[in-house]
């Protein structure tokens, strides 16, 4: 049987302290509070919906945060 990989570690954080911040300074706190991946994506985008263990998505509205969540 093939060996499974350990996903990465979930970050202790709150989703909603990034609502608000301009799309960098919230892609840049992302990253130092260990996330491995940040999706940023326009209001009403059509996305896939698996969930990606490490991965913090991001509704940008005119450059700022205006949704975050997990996965």
């Amino acid at each position: 049987m093939a060996h499974l990989p350990t996903p990465p570690a979930q970050p202790d954080d709150n989703p909603e302290r990034y609502v608000g911040l301009a799309r960098a300074e919230a892609e840049r706190t992302a990253a130092e509070h260990g996330w491995q991946t940040v999706r940023a994506l326009p209001p009403g985008a059509i996305i896939t919906m698996e969930f990606l263990q490490g991965r913090l998505n991001f509704e940008v509205k005119d450059d700022t945060v205006t949704r975050c969540w997990v996965g």
